[in-house]
């Protein structure tokens, strides 16, 4: 890790309890179920938007997934211009073209069309261009003076809940660090979780976007920042998962399945916005970081991990989860309850093909993703700190 990246996080960590991540944060308005895209487009036009810049990647627009969106917003009196330049973990150079669109078309809103990606990207260029700046001047906790410009999402995956969070992520051109964006103005005005985008997801996206919610909802219930509301969002994430997360994957035309992963989605973005999230994002992150690991794979592979390591500082939490999800009751008594819940994570994995291990871990950069999980993994309020020898147990537990 570099002295800048060791800065920023040694500031995280003194800031935490004083910045926006204790206090509670306003939510957007939320419009659920097939044809909820249409009500948000024609909301957009209610809030007296003249032309909106459409954040999203070119697969999904030359798809045509995107043009009864653009047609949605065209009958409602809105003008778009489309900035379809989206990578899988969007660079500054990326973000910074997405700015320079936006002040080139004039306009004077953002709309995020869909995974985690597309949002991120479409947060730092609504900020940024807000405060007429480049992306890299965005990277930290409230670095920008102007709030970010009117802001909007339709996700068309089920597992990062950016929709719900005023965090992104995006990475240097150079190195592919990633840099965090906080800011409370990056919540959207609006979102709409809409299932009929995300019937055409491939069965591999499905499951590691799922487990991507499973993981937001577990570790912002059992970290040590977790409050009424935070539990009951990551309890219900919960139950939806397990109630849903195999049908939405086996069966993508089934929109009910579809619609309660994107809701799982959503309670866990709310879930993480003030709880955080644990080790397995930090072991993840820098999977993702070092070797490209899609995030929500990263999790699912890592999250029983942690669990294993967590089981008795956690157990209770882990008992209380497995009761709401219908998995045993209290008779069963607390630590059989845990252990359920633990097999019954590994098994889910099983049965949605994800795999066990990953042949990018290099023998030669254990010690050095070690470091940079438990130096990042020691800003969240996990249930206790790991050990070194754990987290390098788990990088080679992992690896192929």
């Amino acid at each position: 890790m570099t002295a800048i990246h060791k800065k920023f996080y040694y500031r995280l960590r003194q800031a935490l309890a004083t910045t926006v991540f204790l206090k509670p944060q306003p939510k957007p308005m939320i419009y659920l179920g097939s044809g909820s895209r249409i009500q948000l487009s024609q909301a957009i036009a209610r809030f007296g938007f003249k032309k909106i810049l459409v954040v999203t990647d070119k697969p999904l627009r030359d798809l045509g997934v995107l043009d009864t969106t653009l047609h949605a917003l065209h009958k409602a009196g809105v003008e778009t211009a489309v900035f379809d330049g989206v990578l899988p973990d969007p660079t500054e150079q990326v973000v910074d073209a997405g700015i320079t669109c936006y002040r080139q078309e004039r306009c004077d809103s953002v709309l995020a069309f869909g995974g985690g990606s597309s949002i991120d990207a479409a947060k730092v260029i609504a900020l940024g261009a807000a405060n007429d700046c480049n992306s890299a001047d965005c990277i930290g906790i409230g670095q920008c003076k102007l709030p970010a410009a009117p802001f909007f999402a339709v996700p068309t995956t089920a597992g990062t809940g950016s929709e719900a969070t005023f965090i992104a992520v995006i990475s240097n051109n150079e190195t592919h660090a990633k840099g965090a964006v906080i800011d409370a103005s990056l919540i959207p005005k609006a979102a709409a979780l809409d299932p009929e985008v995300m019937r055409g997801l491939p069965p591999h996206i499905t499951a590691a976007t799922g487990m991507d919610a499973l993981t937001h909802a577990i570790e912002s219930y059992i970290g040590r920042w977790e409050t009424d509301e935070t539990n009951y969002y990551g309890l219900a994430a919960c139950r939806l998962v397990f109630d849903n997360l195999e049908e939405a994957w086996s069966n993508g035309e089934n929109l009910e399945a579809r619609e309660a992963m994107a809701l799982a989605s959503h309670y866990g973005g709310l879930a993480i916005t003030n709880a955080l999230v644990g080790y397995v994002h930090a072991i993840s992150h820098n999977l993702g970081a070092k070797y490209g690991v899609p995030h929500g794979l990263g999790n699912a592979i890592v999250l029983p991990h942690v669990l294993e390591l967590m089981v008795d500082d956690a157990t209770e939490k882990l008992a209380e989860i497995a009761v709401y999800c219908g998995m045993g009751d209290r008779s069963d008594g607390s630590g059989a309850l845990a252990r359920t819940l633990i097999d019954r994570v590994w098994a889910l994995n099983e049965v949605i093909g994800i795999p066990r291990t990953t042949d990018v871990i290099q023998a030669g950069d254990v010690e050095t993703l070690t470091d940079a999980a438990l130096t990042e993994g020691g800003n969240y309020p996990s249930p206790r700190f790991i050990s070194r020898d754990e987290c390098r147990g788990i990088l080679r537990a992992i690896s192929a």
